[in-house]
């Protein structure tokens, strides 16, 4: 049975407590092989998870405690239905998660190579329906209201999701500056490059997608708190790879915390009141790499809200992403708060 087109949604009541983390963004299916070590065309055999990076990390929020909730759309198909399903059973809000007809649920395709092969074929044609969020749709309440609000950079590169992505943190920013409210709050940008979903010129380089982004993502930059990325996405939004020119970088476009992944040699954060984190990776087997970036942002709100000093947020965070990094699958392998714990005693 597929979703309807227009669920009822309950309004956002501004007298009821506010959610600890929203995040808007991808979501769809992984379909990952239960095969490590062989290429597509031999795997007879798969398994079917939740994905998209946005939804990951409010799954890996909600793992922890935190009350969460994913803006975003899917197909109005099975896979639709199944989204859904997966999020309530995550505990995730999915009031927000609304139907497109005319386009089918993002389908993703992973091979399994550790430590360090994963690579990934996305199924977004001919149109993702994330992409097709529009502006009317935002409950600007419970966006302002959120006790950490997560955009990623997959959100700007088509319309009309780009336009709501940035009115979304536009009105974000006012909200925040009208009532700041009394606890810890952030709006992250998690810069998350994905070059295949830019750009209409095939012909194109890499590095002029990345030229065609930058001015988007310095707006996006303009309205956040903090900034989340590797190099190459660092390199997208500043125009720099070295670790502390990008974090300086990222500062000086408006946020107040940035974090950069290095990769083997751990991540750098830097805040702008001066504080400096730079903590190695936490070492573990490698089985799957991809969902490590996920369940660092979900630990990283949840570091963030606790008002942990920067490095136990990043030595928590890493932690969390190696337990992922640890397993097969992405959102089904989000850790609980009792097993980052336990690795960090380790």
């Amino acid at each position: 049975m597929a979703v309807t087109e227009e669920p009822a949604r309950e309004p956002y009541d501004a007298g009821r407590e506010p959610l600890d983390v929203v995040t808007m963004g991808r979501i769809g299916v992984d379909i990952y092989p239960l095969q490590t070590g062989v290429r597509l065309p031999q795997v007879e055999t798969f398994g079917k998870f939740l994905g998209g990076s946005a939804t990951n990390v409010a799954v890996a929020a909600s793992r922890l405690g935190r009350s969460s909730a994913v803006i975003s759309r899917t197909g109005n198909d099975p896979f639709g239905e199944y989204c859904h399903q997966a999020l309530r059973d995550f505990g995730v809000d999915d009031r927000w998660v609304t139907p497109v007809t005319r386009y089918p649920t993002p389908v993703t395709f992973c091979e399994i190579f550790p430590p360090d092969s994963f690579p990934l074929y996305f199924y977004r044609e001919p149109k993702a329906p994330d992409l097709e969020l529009t502006p009317d749709e935002l409950d600007f309440a419970a966006i302002g209201a959120a006790r950490v609000f997560w955009v990623t950079g997959t959100g700007l590169c088509a319309e009309p999701s780009r336009t709501t992505t940035l009115t979304a943190l536009e009105a974000r920013a006012g909200s925040r500056e009208r009532n700041p409210g009394d606890g810890p709050s952030a709006t992250v940008f998690d810069m998350d490059w994905r070059p295949m979903f830019w750009g209409t010129d095939p012909e194109a380089t890499e590095r002029e997608v990345m030229a065609e982004a930058r001015p988007h993502y310095r707006r996006a930059l303009a309205n956040a708190t903090v900034a989340v990325g590797n190099l190459d996405e660092c390199e997208v939004a500043t125009g720099t790879r070295e670790p502390r020119a990008c974090a300086e970088a990222l500062l000086e476009a408006g946020v107040e915390l940035a974090v950069v992944k290095q990769g083997p040699k751990g991540v750098l954060a830097a805040h702008r009141d001066g504080t400096r984190a730079e903590v190695p990776p936490h070492p573990v087997e490698v089985v799957n790499g991809l969902g490590a970036g996920d369940a660092f942002g979900g630990s990283l709100c949840h570091g963030l809200l606790a008002g942990w000093d920067l490095e136990y947020v990043m030595r928590y965070a890493n932690a969390a992403g190696a337990l992922v990094a640890s397993r097969l699958a992405c959102s089904a392998a989000m850790p609980t708060a009792e097993e980052v714990e336990e690795l960090l005693k380790g």
